[in-house]
């Protein structure tokens, strides 16, 4: 399926938001979206994602 990653068309053959998150190769530190609405790290493993869905994951970044 085709879905959006972070402003990006990406092919994908992930069911839920976790593998996706595997499959890209981010890592547990991140803050994750699907369509628009934030998604928790408890629930990531159970949030299906399908076709045309917009996925936004951000990493923290440490400086100052």
């Amino acid at each position: 399926m085709t879905i959006t990653l972070n402003g990006a068309a990406l092919q994908t053959g992930a069911a839920t938001l976790a593998d996706l998150l595997y499959e890209a190769g981010f890592g547990p530190k991140v803050a994750t979206a699907r369509n628009g609405a934030f998604v928790p790290a408890g629930l990531r493993a159970s949030t299906p994602i399908a076709e045309g869905d917009r996925i936004e994951v951000l990493a923290p970044m440490q400086g100052g």
